[in-house]
């Protein structure tokens, strides 16, 4: 089985640093994190920022570092809303005694504690404080709250304190604060391989983001898919065990650890390196791909110059890669999606049975909540009748969970197969 444990790519760590002398340690935190392969953000409360500089952060994470709770420069301002969306995991290290207090009791006055009660991510608290501050009845009734709240308390370490107190208090080092998350990840990525086992040995190829059709040198026909679904399941293919073959239209993501990407822009250019996988052995055909259904017929050579108040342009048809594929001799497994504003499971079920495929995925993309540039998604899937297999409703969730849900639902199918 395939399965690097070199570093997590793609997953984002938000370093939450709050006010102690511990803030300093929190720098090595992130170096550690960058090269495990994590990105990283840093949120600072103002108390943290007395011991150490938010410029310190920016230089060694590469992000801007935040710091206030309506941030004129995010979205709307909504700084917190959209730092809980990145984040797959939550550090705060060092997490004071205020901080703790904060969490446990709901309150939300500043960027950190507000983005505590905004984010779905798992969080994760790394006391450091006075021995006997962590001593105090309040302290542990907080973090006994916490606890019973699912937050992960890293115990903190005994010894000598900058205040000249010996106890408990001192937060770990941040080595071991690194490496915690790191196998925090790493075994996410074992039970998903150890989970989806069938794909080990499998060539799983997946088609994803637009297509872009061009009129003349510099306008073109597309569509709002942004690959994350597609790059997602790459992802999640690989940890379990698969040789992954990723045809991207134009996207600006980055390429999941371990996956073979092969660029394209067109539809006709997507379907020549669909088609060529069939050559090298494709076991499992993923087309998460958003294809223009139609391109231009004739492609100016030159920019169209603006003249009148209307422009006529003549569009032909696309190859359907999908169909395409599942028609030939020697097909793979073949998974299709599809992207509908009404009628979503009537016209899924008709494209399953009219392109021949052995199961399709299908989600509402009239819905703001889900779907193209959205990080969550919803969906049903379909079974072809011969595997005799009920149709599944996958729950509003990440696009990471979503994969790893369609994934265990074509190993299941795989095994009706075999």
């Amino acid at each position: 089985m395939s399965f690097d444990l070199s570093v997590i790519p793609h997953k984002n760590i938000i370093l939450a640093v709050t006010g102690g002398i511990a803030a300093y340690k929190s720098a090595i935190i992130v170096r550690r994190l960058k090269d495990y392969g994590f990105n990283v953000r840093v949120v600072m409360t103002h108390g943290a920022q007395a011991f150490i500089t938010p410029l310190t952060f920016q230089a060694l994470s590469g992000n801007p570092v935040h710091t206030e709770l309506l941030d004129p420069e995010a979205e709307a301002g909504m700084g917190h809303i959209e730092l809980a969306r990145w984040a797959d995991l939550v550090l705060v290290a060092p997490a004071s005694c205020d901080t703790l207090a904060k969490f446990a009791h709901g309150l939300a006055d500043d960027l950190l504690s507000t983005l505590y009660l905004a984010t779905k991510a798992p969080v994760w608290v790394a006391p450091a404080m006075n021995q006997q501050m962590w001593a105090a009845k309040a302290t542990q009734r907080n973090l006994q709250t916490l606890v019973e709240d699912g937050i992960h308390v890293i115990m903190p370490d005994a010894g000598s304190q900058a205040c000249g107190d010996v106890g408990l208090g001192r937060m770990p080092e941040p080595e071991q604060l690194a490496y915690q998350v790191r196998e925090y990840f790493h075994k996410a990525q074992r039970a998903i391989a150890e989970k989806f086992g069938l794909l080990a040995g499998k060539h799983v190829v997946i088609t994803a983001g637009p297509t872009r059709e061009a009129i003349d040198p510099v306008r073109y026909i597309s569509n709002h898919s942004t690959g994350k679904m597609g790059f997602s399941l790459a992802a999640t293919c690989y940890a379990a065990g698969a040789k992954v073959t990723l045809i991207a239209g134009p996207v600006t993501l980055d390429t999941p650890n371990g996956v073979q990407r092969v660029n394209v822009a067109s539809a006709v250019q997507m379907l020549d390196a669909s088609m060529q996988t069939l050559d090298e052995g494709c076991d499992i055909f993923i087309a998460t791909a958003a294809v223009a259904d139609y391109r231009v017929a004739q492609v100016a050579d030159q920019k169209i110059k603006k003249a009148g108040d209307e422009l006529a342009v003549s569009l032909i048809k696309n190859p359907d890669i999908v169909a395409t594929i599942a028609g030939q001799q020697q097909r793979p497994f073949m998974v299709g999606f599809a992207a509908e504003t009404q009628n979503v499971e009537e016209y899924a079920a008709g494209k399953l049975v009219a392109k021949k495929l052995d199961m399709i995925a299908c989600n509402d993309v009239s819905r703001k909540d889900i779907g193209f540039a959205s990080d969550e998604n919803a969906m049903t899937v379909f079974f072809a009748q011969s595997y005799h297999m009920k149709k599944r409703e996958l729950e509003k969730a990440s696009k990471q969970e979503i994969s790893q849900q369609l994934v265990e639902a074509i190993a299941d199918a795989l095994k009706r197969k075999i």
